[in-house]
C-alpha cells in the first residue's frame, strides 16, 4: 500500500460550482480512493509521499459518455482507401489502442463506449484494466442494435419486434456488455433516412430498457428528431443521445422519467466547419439543414434544467479523441448557454449520475476513486484552458503531465 497525499491544491466541487483553495487530499493507491480531504495542511503525516501542486487546479477526470473507440475519425479524408483496403477488424483494434492514448493524454479518464464493430470494446476494456494497455476506464456496448437495414446495421445487431430484442439483449449481456445502445432514429452520416425517421418502435424499446434494468443495465438510445426523442424517454432510457429537437413536451417527459441528455455537439460541428470537399454531399446537407435547430435544442433543455451529460461521438468525421471532448465542453459554453462551471459538470458528476458510477467516480471526495486532471489555470475563467496539455492522474498516480512541465516536487510521472 502507498499512501500519497497532494498539498496546496484548488480543488474543484460542484456542489459550490468552485474551486476550494489551499486544500490537501491523500490517496491510497491500493484501493485507488481518496481516503483524506482538508483545508490546510494535513495534521497527520502518515503518508508514503507528499506532492505538493503548488496552487495549481485540481478537477475530477473528464468523462466522456458517448464514443466510438474502433472507429477512425480520419475515415472520410484522403486516406479513406487505404483505410478501406484493409483488414477491418485488425484497423480498428489499432486504432482502438491508440485512440485510448489519446484520450487519457488528453485528461479522458472515463468512457462510455456506445457501439463497437465485432465487440471490440470488451476486449480493450479488459486490456486497460490490466495495464496491458493505456487509457481510460470502459463502460461497453458492445454492438449497437438497430432495426434490419437501419441506422449503423453495418456494424450493429439487427433485430426486429420485441422477441429479437429480448433475446439480442440477454445475448449481448451474456457478452459482457455493460451498457445497451439503441438507434431509435435515422442519423446524418447514413444515406436515405434522416433524423426523423423513426426505426425502433415504443414496444421494442421498453423491451430493451427491461431487460437491461432487471440486470442493472444502462440503456442509451441514439434519437434525433423530437417524435424519436419522445419516444425513448417515454419508454425509460437513461439517455438519449444527440436531441436535435427538444420541445416542451420532451422536456415534462425528460423531467418525469429522469432522463439524461448527451448532446454530441462537435460531431455536428465538426463536419460543419471541415467536412466540405470529403463527407458526401448528402450528409454535410443534413447537418446544414439540423445544426442551428440542434444547438438551440441542446440550449433549450440545459435552461430547463435537463441534466446534460458530456459525449462527443468520438470516431465521427474530424471529431477525434484528443482535444475534442474538451472543445465540447466549450460548445456548451459558447452554443448552449452554459457557464463554465456547468459544462465542467456536464463532464463530471452530471456523466457519473447518468452512467450510474456516482458512487465511485465524478467529484474530488472522500471514498471516491482518485481519477483526476490538473492545470495551471483556472478553467472558470476561461473553459478552454482545459484543452491545454494537463497533468492526468489514475487512481491518484500520474499518467501524463505537459511537456513543457518542470518536473519536480514530484509533479512529474
Amino acid at each position: 500500500m502507498t499512501k500519497i497525499t497532494f498539498i496546496n491544491a484548488n480543488i474543484y466541487q460542484h456542489q459550490q460550482q468552485d474551486f476550494q483553495n489551499g486544500q490537501y487530499f491523500t490517496v491510497d493507491t491500493q484501493t485507488q480512493r481518496i481516503t483524506a480531504i482538508g483545508s490546510g495542511q494535513p495534521t497527520e503525516q502518515d503518508s508514503d509521499k507528499v506532492i505538493d501542486f503548488q496552487n495549481q487546479y485540481v478537477l475530477p477526470g473528464i468523462m466522456n459518455a458517448h464514443t466510438h473507440i474502433a472507429n477512425i475519425p480520419t475515415y472520410w479524408t484522403k486516406k479513406k482507401a487505404a483505410i478501406k483496403a484493409a483488414d477491418a477488424k485488425a484497423m480498428q483494434t489499432m486504432f482502438a489502442i491508440k485512440n485510448m492514448q489519446d484520450l487519457i493524454n488528453n485528461g479522458v479518464t472515463y468512457i462510455r463506449n456506445v457501439g463497437a464493430a465485432y465487440d471490440l470494446d470488451i476486449p480493450i476494456k479488459i486490456m486497460q484494466q490490466q495495464k496491458m494497455i493505456a487509457g481510460p476506464r470502459v463502460m461497453t456496448s458492445g454492438r449497437a442494435f438497430t432495426i434490419t437495414g437501419g441506422h449503423g446495421d453495418s456494424s450493429g445487431i439487427e433485430v426486429d419486434g420485441v422477441d429479437e430484442m429480448t433475446k439480442g439483449v440477454r445475448q449481448a449481456l451474456k457478452r459482457g456488455v455493460d451498457n445497451i445502445k439503441l438507434m431509435v432514429t435515422g442519423g446524418v452520416l447514413r444515406n436515405g433516412e434522416t433524423p426523423d425517421d423513426i426505426q425502433f418502435n415504443t414496444d421494442e424499446v421498453r423491451a430493451a430498457v427491461r431487460e437491461a434494468h432487471h440486470k442493472n443495465k444502462t440503456v442509451a438510445t441514439h434519437a434525433q428528431g423530437n417524435a424519436g426523442v419522445k419516444e425513448a424517454a417515454r419508454a425509460g432510457v437513461d439517455t438519449v443521445e444527440h436531441a436535435f429537437d427538444v420541445d416542451d413536451e420532451t422536456i415534462a417527459i425528460m423531467k418525469e422519467q429522469g432522463t439524461f441528455i448527451v448532446p454530441t455537439m462537435n460531431a455536428m460541428y465538426a463536419i460543419y466547419q471541415y467536412g466540405e470537399g470529403t463527407v458526401p454531399d448528402w450528409a454535410l446537407n443534413k447537418v446544414i439543414i439540423n445544426i442551428k435547430k440542434h444547438f438551440a435544442s441542446i440550449k433549450k433543455a440545459a435552461a430547463a434544467g435537463i441534466p446534460i451529460a458530456m459525449g462527443t461521438d468520438a470516431g465521427t468525421p474530424y471529431n477525434g479523441f484528443e482535444s475534442e471532448s474538451a472543445y465540447e465542453m466549450q460548445l456548451y459554453v459558447d452554443k448552449a448557454g452554459m457557464t463554465p462551471a456547468q459544462a465542467i459538470d456536464t463532464a463530471t458528476i452530471n456523466c457519473a449520475r447518468a452512467l450510474h458510477v456516482a458512487n465511485d467516480f465524478g467529484e474530488i471526495a472522500v471514498g471516491k476513486i482518485a481519477d483526476f486532471i490538473v492545470t495551471a489555470d483556472n478553467p472558470l475563467t476561461d473553459i478552454s484552458i482545459l484543452q491545454k496539455d494537463k497533468a492526468v492522474y489514475q487512481g491518484g498516480v500520474c499518467v501524463h503531465h505537459p511537456a513543457d512541465q518542470e518536473v519536480k516536487s514530484g509533479i512529474g510521472c
